[in-house]
């Protein structure tokens, strides 16, 4: 086991998803190198693994890359784990693979879960084509910028979001790619409270304005239908024109088009505020 990373699938949060080879492989490297060494302290314990641990996240990924290289260059064997899941996705590991790819030492992958793809395989979502997006960006104006360069992808979207922002990035998807999408949100995954909500973006909306969001979420967004017209800006702004033109108010063109696609009225009024009639 010389001079090798591993990348090491952990679970997801029921221990009994660690397979075999995991379990071996973490119990004869020379070190761990863990996103959270408390945390994996944990699962070692669970499962009476005594190999040291260091530390490797995003705060310290820049130093502490150097030297895990230069260990691995010295001959010894190191596994990287995070908190859950395969390393690299969506959490810390791509600059140590690319460092070790770049350089030639060996790069085994120890396969395991991730909660995308749990997921996705329960969604009852199309699972022959997709996107996995990972977190979206945290401020407003760029998640709805990024979400409008996917408004046309006819692929299922994948997508990971915290609680406290659960609700926000609803109404983004929402309003760049449609209330009427179907959405699954995953929650909890391979926990004691793990849930799976269907149905549209806009009833998404009205379930998660009345509960608050627990847990971690995946969300997965179907892909838009052939010639699919996403409610871009311009898109909204030609439906409360054509309401207006019919004599109707600013304010109850605003109400009337919320009422059709879930989209926030006071939104909808400063776009009317925005054309000249």
């Amino acid at each position: 086991m010389s001079a090798t990373l591993y990348i090491v699938g952990t679970p997801l949060g029921n221990l009994e998803d660690m397979t075999f080879r995991a379990i071996k492989t973490l119990q004869t490297v020379d070190l761990i190198a863990a996103e959270d060494t408390r945390h994996t302290g944990k699962l070692l314990q669970h499962f009476q693994i005594k190999t040291p641990q260091i530390s490797y996240h995003d705060h310290n990924r820049h130093s502490r890359t150097a030297d895990l290289i230069d260990r691995l260059q010295q001959g010894s064997s190191i596994a990287l784990v995070t908190d859950a899941g395969m390393p690299g996705i969506s959490d810390p590991g791509y600059e140590l693979v690319k460092a070790c790819a770049e350089l030639g030492i060996l790069i085994v992958p120890i396969p395991g879960a991730t909660a995308a793809m749990t997921a996705l395989s329960a969604s009852g979502l199309k699972s022959d084509r997709f996107v996995f997006e990972g977190f979206l960006p945290v401020k407003e104006s760029e998640r709805r910028s990024h979400l409008q360069t996917l408004a046309t992808n006819e692929r299922s979207l994948i997508f990971y979001e915290a609680p406290h922002r659960i609700q926000k990035t609803l109404q983004d998807i929402a309003t760049v790619l449609g209330a009427d999408r179907q959405i699954v949100l995953a929650r909890e995954l391979t926990k004691l409270h793990e849930e799976f909500w269907r149905g549209t973006l806009k009833a998404a909306i009205e379930h998660y304005s009345t509960r608050e969001p627990k847990g971690e979420f995946t969300l997965i967004v179907s892909g838009a239908e052939p010639n699919e017209v996403p409610l871009t800006e311009d898109v909204l702004k030609a439906e409360l024109l054509s309401l207006m033109q019919q004599g109707v108010s600013r304010s109850q063109a605003s109400r009337q088009l919320a009422e059709q696609t879930a989209l926030p009225r006071r939104q909808l009024y400063q776009l009317a505020l925005q054309i000249e009639i």
